[in-house]
């Protein structure tokens, strides 16, 4: 029990009244609600899912809200609870520090409850509870009638994260699987500028002044040095107003699009609760979508930015290459790394573009037509497919935007495409990274020390071939983009898939996924991701691309996308 139950009764007029620990007049209606309640808080940690499932109202107007979005009826709902159960996604031991009860009549009371968790987290439960009319047979037990009527009508739930390392202590590693290090802020923003109030998850790839970037290994993070300087992105953010809130993981090298990491864990995708969330910007991703930060600042290299956008229903952009300077973080191949970012919503994510990118060039053509591959659009699931297909055409509507459908842009290439970025990517990820790769046998997980090994192997006239082909990706990109049509293609083949799918089902939809990508990767092109909808409960994202340079007219068809959905 709590130490502290306080019930507040609201008059007509709205005039809150406290009443202290004196309870309602009606003790068995009191009773019921409170046993209702205190029913409820056990079948949520015992992982009871029919007794939680009788207390939430069989309705299709039932809610339940968190930081990912809102669940709309018993049946959604029901089917969301059952899909966090089987990934233990459950809270851990927790007190109810102190419950408020909010009397609105006979039959219905706001109750919320102070939360305490045992990782260092605090939290707030906030429902709605309505009585129903007495159930048949529940007998003359006035209490025990009180406890069956009893349902949620809506519900919210809200918190903060777990503790992390402060700024300054050590960086234990595990401690959270978003965060490497946090402060409140761990960087005071510096100016006072257009993303003044707002924070920032920085992947752990950025030099931040006093800090080690870790790269998202423990044994690169031991050898690291505290920057003397902030990279010149994070410097630029600072200046614009916005505080650095920690610096978040990342992927081993930046050298995956899973999110997972053997060291650290997976980050949790609040939108798809259960699956993985993409990476390597997997800890601002993460950040991002539970709500812990506004802007995530990350690099995209094969679709860093760009997948984790996808699978956490948030907005993303990879810049044109070179857009945003890359001095000061840890490369993985360096002809195809951007420095790109994340937020919830268009509007933040084309502020962030106006302090990082250049002034737009007035002599670029703006936005003339979407332009629709067959042959790109293919590579999504069917049931994805469906949804971004509908997702264009309200784009279109919204946009004013003639649609254009072309059947093939590679030319029956795709193929060649991919295998073109993977030998380019996996030279140049060698040059960067091998010596140290060597030097520490067994310092990798299995998946990015494979991707290394393969890299290591790709020879010299794999890798003219790779150039070559390349070439002509940027030839035929440039052609068929140049006079103001837009890409729009799937951000990734489907949703975000099970963080416990099995190895080879994994490979293949980082294949499909990273030839949707590796386009503009191998072009040097902007992207910007946009939520168009969800499959199976979790988000799928429709990807922008542009012509080089026409990073601020996709951020500003997004921003107009966003408003008139």
């Amino acid at each position: 029990m709590p130490t502290d139950v306080r019930f507040h009764a609201v008059s007509p007029a709205g005039d809150a009244t406290d009443r202290g620990a004196a309870p309602v007049d009606d003790a068995a209606w009191r009773d019921g609600l409170l046993e209702a309640f205190w029913r409820y808080e056990r079948a949520l940690l015992d992982d009871d899912l029919d007794v939680l499932d009788e207390l939430f109202l069989d309705d299709p107007a039932t809610l339940r809200a968190d930081a990912a979005g809102v669940l709309v009826g018993h049946a959604e709902i029901g089917a969301f609870r059952r899909a966090r159960a089987a990934v233990g996604a459950l809270p851990g031991p927790r007190t109810v520090e102190r419950l408020h009860v909010q009397v609105h009549g006979p039959g219905c009371a706001v109750v919320v409850a102070q939360i305490a968790r045992a990782d260092g987290g605090r939290g707030l439960q906030t429902q709605v509870w309505v009585a129903l009319p007495a159930l048949a047979g529940a007998g003359a037990d006035a209490a025990t009638a009180g406890q069956s009527r009893w349902r949620v009508a809506a519900a919210h739930v809200s918190g903060s994260p777990p503790a992390v390392p402060a700024a300054g202590a050590a960086d234990t590693g595990g401690t959270s699987a978003v965060w490497r290090v946090r402060g409140e802020p761990l960087v005071v923003g510096t100016g006072d500028g257009p993303l003044r109030g707002l924070t920032v998850a920085v992947k752990d790839l950025f030099a931040v002044a006093g800090h080690r970037a870790g790269a998202g290994n423990p044994a690169w993070l031991a050898e690291a040095a505290p920057a003397a300087e902030h990279a010149p992105a994070v410097a630029a953010l600072l200046a614009a107003g916005a505080d650095v809130a920690g610096i978040a993981q990342t992927d081993e090298l930046a050298y995956s699009l899973s999110g997972t990491n053997v060291h650290y864990g997976t980050p949790p995708n609040p939108a798809a609760p259960g699956a993985i969330p993409g990476g390597s910007s997997s800890g601002p991703a993460s950040a991002v979508a539970l709500g812990q930060a506004d802007i995530g600042l990350g690099t995209d290299t094969g679709g860093s930015v760009r997948v984790p956008a996808s699978y956490c229903g948030l907005f993303g952009i990879r810049p044109t290459h070179g857009a945003v300077s890359a001095t000061g973080v840890v490369p993985l191949a360096p002809s195809f790394d951007t420095v790109g970012w994340l937020t919830r919503d268009a509007d933040t994510l084309a502020r962030v573009g106006a302090v990082l990118l250049a002034p737009a060039d007035p002599a670029l053509p703006a936005p003339t037509s979407l332009l629709v591959a067959d042959d790109l659009a293919a590579l999504a699931e069917p049931d994805t497919a469906g949804v971004l297909a509908g997702a264009v055409r309200a784009l279109a509507v919204g946009l004013g935007l003639p649609v254009r459908r072309v059947p093939s842009l590679a030319g029956g290439r795709l193929a060649d495409w991919l295998l073109a970025f993977r030998h380019g990517q996996g030279c140049e990820a060698h040059q960067t990274h091998g010596a140290w790769v060597a030097a520490h046998p067994g310092a990798l997980g299995p998946g990015i020390a494979g991707r290394f090994a393969a890299a290591a192997a790709v020879a010299d006239e794999q890798l003219a071939t790779a150039r070559a082909v390349r070439a002509e990706v940027r030839a035929t990109l440039g052609a068929a983009l140049g006079g103001g049509a837009v890409l729009v293609i799937p951000a990734a083949s489907g949703p975000a898939p099970a963080i416990d799918l099995a190895v080879d089902a994994k490979d293949r939809l980082r294949a499909e996924t990273l030839t949707l990508t590796s386009a503009a990767g191998l072009a040097g092109l902007p992207v910007v991701v946009l939520p168009a909808g969800r499959v199976g409960g979790r988000p799928v994202g429709l990807a922008m691309v542009g012509a080089a340079g026409m990073d601020h007219a996709l951020l500003a068809l997004a921003r107009r996308a966003a408003a008139r959905a």
